[in-house]
Formats: structure tokens, C-alpha cells, sequence
């Protein structure tokens, strides 16, 4: 059975620690090892339940009295009772000394903080392979819960059209009361009543109900910059849902870009890849190529003579914009492969065998082929 560490040790504390010293280096050691701020280490959590255990004596005069007398082998056994430590009601209001919503917050991650924003939305929205080239000026239409232009989002058909809710006394809030651990949480939630507004509506709006706001369909505008990338979101603020009667300001709307994929070129960044299926002649003897391209010009490709499948030709500067610096481009990179007819004729087989010999006569042998070409893989 594993010792139990003596509780100033784990408070970080002398002896003679006063009062306010013992709040103190708790409150310190809280915000450090607290679970919601380390949510993946378990040892946190340990080092956390220590701390709650030593608090709950040393914080306590009559207790710490006792442990200060005989330690941990107290003769009238655990303070806890029979089951050991199971938590005691250790208040964060004692802890952190007032101002328990900012304090709480800022250590601990908060329900405490009030809503103050309608929704964000996200949009899938799929644009042309060239749209990357280029750039564009979009508009899409979407529906979204816009503030109702009746009630201008009060959610009222007349001024005198509501009262103050009495659920939360106008606050738009209510307090609920939990324990983490052993401790008493008052947390504030949104009230349900009057949906956080601190109102009651008693005449609503015939157009949205009461509700502030009615589900739109509206027109968005927004612009593309060249380079763009699939999974880029653009934030257009302000563009999302109204928020509930008011109570803040609208979402944001995040349009995710799907680019779609090109008939040949794949990419790599702003380099444009592709392959480019030749014959065994074009290979051998070289050819000029030209193919269409998406910048608008010409793309001339000049394969060299005695080329080989897998090899690559690079021409800078002709593929898509870097992103935030459009005047700098990326490579088409040309991958070249053989292609291979699926059957022959008659006639193209009994050429073949005429001029079979003549190639294979300035082959080396078999054995040297594949020691040269093993060289040539491993210096790559």
C-alpha cells in the first residue's frame, strides 16, 4: 500500500502556514492541475484529488488541528469516514474570494458566459478547377435565420408587448447550482422563459411568432483569390444567424471551397503534375508536344530524344499562383510514360520482328541492364 503524502507537502506549504497562505497556494496549485485543464493526464487528475483532500483539512482549524497532532494515523479514524475522501462542500465563491463568474472563467473554462451571438453556418460550395488559376467573384444563396423585419427582431407586435420575465426577474439569466468534484459550482445558463431576452412576450410578432427572427433565404457575395485550395474557409462576418431577439450581434458564415479536380492535372500546392502517355517512338526520337492550358496560353512541350519512361520535364512558371502572392507561379511538372497499343496487326507484328534484332543489338546484356539499372535506383 503506497504512503500517503503528508498534506503541506502537497499544498507547497511550511507548517506554520497561515490561513490565508493555505487559500492561497490552493487557489495556486488549482488552476494548474484542475481536470477541465487537463483533460488527457491522468496524474493531473491524481495530483488534483490530492489537493481537494489536503484543502478540506488544512482549511479546516479543528482538523488541521488533529492532523498537526498525529498525521494521517489519527486515532479516531478518517475524517472522511468509512469510504475515505468522497468530497466536501468546498465553495470556488470561498476559494477565489468574490468575483467568482471572471475569476472561474479564466481558470476554468466556463457555462457561466452568456451567449451573445446567433450561430455560425458553414456552406459547402464547389468551384471549377480554373477557379484556382484565375480567381472569382461568387455569389451563392442560402437560408438562414435572419432578424425578423416586422418586430425588428424584439419579437413583439407593439412596444408595450412584453414584460419583464419573472422566471429570472429580467436578468435573462438563472442560476443553477452543481458540484464538481467537492465542490459547489453556480453556474448562470440562459434563461428558457424568455429565451435570455429578460422578456416575456405577450402580444408577439404575427409575422415570426415571437421569435425575432424568420428563416431567409438571402444572396452572398464573396470573392476567391487564385491559388485557392480544397478545404479553405473564407469567414464572411456577420453573415450567419440573427441572434435570439436581439441579445448580440449575428453568426459568421464559413463557406468551406471544394476545388474540382482537372480532366489531367493533379496538384501539388501551386505545381501542376501530370502524365503524359507517349509512344515508343516519341520516346526514342524525341516530339514536340503542344497542349491547351488553363492560363489561356498554349502549353509546348519538347520531349528529348532517347527519353525514358518515369522521366520527368519541368516548366517553370506555368502553373498556379502562390497563394498571398499571386505574381509568383508554380511549376507543370511532365511525367512521361509509354503507352503500349492494346493489340498489334499482322502487318505492324512482322515489322517489329524485322527491327527487333537491330534494337536488341544495341542493348547490353540482360545481366548488365539490370546492375545498371539497380545503380541507377539506389543513387536516387
Amino acid at each position: 500500500m503506497v504512503a500517503k503524502r503528508d498534506y503541506y507537502e502537497i499544498l507547497e506549504l511550511e507548517k506554520d502556514a497561515t490561513e490565508q497562505e493555505i487559500k492561497k497556494s490552493f487557489r495556486k496549485l488549482a488552476r494548474k492541475y484542475h481536470p477541465d485543464k487537463n483533460p488527457d493526464n491522468p496524474e493531473a487528475e491524481k495530483k488534483f484529488k490530492e489537493m481537494q483532500e489536503a484543502y478540506a483539512i488544512l482549511s479546516n482549524p479543528e482538523e488541521r488541528r488533529k492532523y498537526d497532532m498525529f498525521g494521517h494515523n489519527r486515532p479516531d479514524g478518517s475524517p472522511f469516514g468509512p469510504g475515505g475522501f468522497q468530497g466536501v462542500n468546498i465553495s470556488f465563491d470561498e476559494i477565489f474570494g468574490g468575483g467568482f463568474d471572471s475569476i472561474f472563467s479564466q481558470f476554468f473554462g466556463s457555462s457561466q458566459k452568456r451567449n451573445t451571438s446567433g450561430s455560425d453556418l458553414l456552406y459547402h460550395h464547389s468551384v471549377p478547377f480554373i477557379t484556382a488559376m484565375n480567381g472569382s467573384d461568387e455569389e451563392i444563396e442560402i437560408d438562414v435565420d435572419k432578424k425578423c423585419i416586422s418586430c425588428d427582431g424584439n419579437g413583439s407586435s407593439s412596444i408595450d408587448g412584453s414584460r419583464i420575465c419573472p422566471s429570472c426577474d429580467g436578468r435573462g439569466q438563472i442560476e443553477k447550482i452543481s458540484m464538481i468534484g467537492p465542490f459547489t459550482q453556480r453556474s448562470r445558463q440562459e434563461c428558457p422563459s424568455c429565451i435570455g431576452s429578460g422578456r416575456i412576450i405577450t402580444n408577439p410578432c404575427v409575422d415570426c411568432n415571437g421569435n425575432g427572427r424568420l428563416n431567409q433565404r438571402v444572396k452572398v457575395k464573396f470573392s476567391i483569390q487564385p491559388g485557392i485550395n480544397s478545404g479553405t474557409r473564407l469567414r464572411l462576418k456577420g453573415q450567419g444567424e440573427a441572434p435570439k431577439r436581439n441579445q448580440g450581434r449575428n453568426g459568421d458564415l464559413f463557406v468551406e471551397i471544394d476545388v474540382e479536380q482537372h480532366k489531367w492535372f493533379e496538384r501539388d500546392g501551386a505545381d501542376l503534375i501530370m502524365a503524359l502517355p507517349l509512344s515508343f517512338t516519341d520516346l526514342a526520337l524525341g516530339k514536340k508536344i503542344t497542349i491547351p492550358h488553363i492560363d489561356g496560353k498554349k502549353l509546348a512541350i519538347s520531349i528529348p530524344a532517347n527519353s525514358k519512361p518515369g522521366e520527368t520535364i519541368t516548366i517553370s512558371s506555368r502553373g498556379l499562383p502562390v497563394p498571398m502572392n499571386n505574381s509568383v507561379r508554380g511549376s507543370v511538372v511532365i511525367v512521361l510514360k509509354l503507352e503500349m497499343p492494346n493489340k498489334f496487326s499482322n502487318t505492324m507484328r512482322k515489322k517489329l520482328k524485322l527491327i527487333s534484332k537491330d534494337l536488341d543489338s544495341e542493348l547490353s546484356s540482360i545481366e548488365n541492364r539490370l546492375e545498371e539499372e539497380s545503380k541507377r535506383r539506389r543513387a536516387n
